[in-house]
């Protein structure tokens, strides 16, 4: 199969989807593996690297010109007429919310499977983890960078990857954690997790608003698949924390928790809002692309080869978890959330578009 792997165009977005090491198993299957010019450069992966992995470089326009296109960040509203009809997109989509970039990519006859939905056998999100886990991390040391000091109090809403990333690595510099997670389940697990130091309750809104008010940072780490985020934090709610708190919304990228948040970049990275501080960079990971390019292209291998060696059909039919990550099946929308977000219909993987 012919895989090209596409430069990202992202503001701030270093990383590459898959790296020579990746492009080299690749082309040893047998497939014709396309990079585009300088895709791995922010990663710090050559052209040559590449080349001498079996990889072919091409034109950034050529690496769209493939069956199967990998990449890392949602479609970019330039590269929309770079999707070659009837292609079949992986990496993160992030259409909740967007419904325009959603009916695009379906009048292209376009198949995307996201990154952010596939499940493993375990239940789990394999493709979402490792980032998730490593903007967790990031956005404590943002915090921190902000701030000019260690935050005292640090709440953390959700208690995923990333959630769980960010209080450990809140707790490991000495901050007083609380955690507060959708269910009981979800929060003894945290608790479990975390150990005695990290206070672990349920998401009432009087919980988010007893420690929303006490801490110096509140990282945003919720995850609801295919759907906005939930604003657990209202404009009211913000006007009352403390003036020059910050805001760390990790899930910026379906929104974010605050009614205050918006996207920003790594180049703007913060802006002011009702006294508090935003940090809403949409690629957080994007900050350390060696290594999160390597977590990811080691994660999305085994599904890239299914793939391409099974050819796209055989390998959704085969994989019920892969299936799941299939937002788009050759222009018809294929999450139900998404389909009433863009007023186009539901149509389940496989079946015929609606006429």
């Amino acid at each position: 199969m012919k895989i090209g792997v596409a430069r990202e165009t992202k503001e701030g977005e270093r990383r590459v989807a898959l790296l020579p090491a990746h492009a080299s198993i690749l082309a040893r299957d047998g497939h014709d593996v396309r990079i585009g010019h300088a895709a791995g450069a922010g990663a710090g992966a050559t052209d040559e690297a590449y080349a001498a992995a079996g990889a072919h470089i091409v034109p950034a326009a050529e690496a769209w010109d493939c069956e199967l296109v990998v990449k890392v960040k949602e479609i970019q509203p330039g590269e929309v007429d770079r999707v070659k009809r009837g292609s079949t997109l992986f990496g993160y989509q992030h259409l909740a919310g967007e419904p325009g970039m959603t009916r695009a990519l379906a009048a292209r006859g376009a198949t995307a499977i996201a990154f952010e939905l596939v499940r493993g056998a375990d239940g789990g999100y394999p493709l979402l983890a490792p980032m998730s886990a490593i903007a967790g991390r990031m956005a404590i040391e943002a915090a921190e960078r902000i701030l000019g000091t260690v935050p005292a109090e640090v709440l953390v809403l959700g208690a995923g990857h990333a959630g769980l990333a960010a209080a450990r690595a809140a707790l490991a510099r000495g901050s007083r954690v609380a955690v507060l997670t959708r269910s009981e389940a979800s929060r003894a697990a945290a608790a479990a997790q975390l150990g005695p130091d990290a206070a672990c309750a349920i998401a009432t809104a009087e919980a988010i608003e007893h420690h929303a008010l006490r801490a110096q940072a509140v990282v945003g780490a919720v995850f609801v698949p295919g759907a906005p985020t939930p604003k657990l934090l209202p404009r009211a709610l913000v006007r009352r924390m403390k003036r020059g708190a910050v805001i760390l919304d990790v899930s910026i990228d379906a929104g974010g928790v605050a009614e205050t948040s918006r996207p920003t970049t790594h180049a703007a990275p913060t802006f002011v809002e009702e006294g508090v501080i935003h940090y809403c960079v949409a690629n957080i990971p994007a900050a350390d692309p060696a290594a999160s390019a390597r977590a990811l292209g080691d994660a999305a291998l085994p599904y890239v080869r299914a793939l391409a060696g099974l050819g796209i059909e055989a390998a959704l039919r085969a994989s019920p978890g892969l299936r799941s990550g299939v937002v788009l099946w050759r222009g018809a929308v294929s999450h139900r959330g998404i389909a009433e977000d863009s007023g186009l219909p539901y149509t389940p993987v496989f079946a015929p578009p609606a006429p």
